[in-house]
């Protein structure tokens, strides 16, 4: 860990790894391996500079190559070492584990309009639940806001599943709002979450500061 931060509110920014070619075929990922695409590269290029500035203290990354590809980007502008934890993976879809989007509409119907009430089964029959996800994730993320310091920040890249449920484990938000609320990380962009208090407390809590933030609309 780099030591940075001289006091202040501690600060998590959450990445979604860029675009893989899986994501442009919409072809289910869940912990398949991919690489990323032309626009992947295109897009942490973009992105890296800005979640740099940030002048994380540590960068942490789930081990699916997707995103320690683009954990290694950031890191390489700022000289830190990046830790991989397998935690920090995207929800196991089981059955639907590299299968075209229409092919799981398809064959999974009465799944997929569970899903689309919001109810929170297993991904393709034998993967997780959103919930399982949350659990794993949400305690990677408690353990690298226990490492930070007053002032320092970190960066942590996942998946979009598994860094949506994290965040909002972090902050106590119910699972089923946020499913609800919240629309799905794009590529490259991230929440921000840093360590505040309301102005009549001292309580000091972890908050959303921003969501889907990224290179284009920062």
């Amino acid at each position: 860990m780099r030591v940075t931060g001289s006091g202040g509110p501690r600060r998590i920014v959450l990445v979604r790894h860029a675009e893989t070619v899986d994501n442009a075929a919409r072809v289910w990922q869940g912990h398949k391996d991919t690489e990323l695409s032309a626009r992947g590269h295109e897009q942490v290029a973009a992105a890296a500079p800005h979640l740099a500035a940030y002048e994380p203290a540590l960068i942490v990354s789930s081990d699916l190559q997707r995103a320690a590809t683009t954990a290694e980007a950031i890191a390489g502008l700022t000289g830190l070492t990046v830790r991989l934890d397998e935690r920090l993976r995207e929800v196991h879809v089981g059955e639907w584990q590299g299968l075209h989007a229409d092919d799981v509409r398809r064959r999974y119907p009465d799944l997929v309009a569970a899903l689309d009430r919001g109810e929170d089964v297993p991904r393709g029959v034998t993967g997780e639940s959103r919930a399982q996800v949350a659990e794993r994730a949400g305690a990677a993320l408690r353990d690298v806001a226990g490492e930070l310091r007053p002032g320092q920040t970190a960066v942590v890249v996942a998946h979009g599943v598994s860094a949506r449920v994290a965040a909002t484990d972090l902050v106590g938000l119910d699972q089923d709002v946020s499913d609800a609320v919240f629309r799905g990380l794009g590529n490259c962009h991230w929440i921000e979450l840093v360590e505040s208090r309301k102005s009549f407390s001292e309580v000091v809590r972890w908050r959303i500061g921003g969501w889907n933030l990224g290179p284009w609309n920062v």
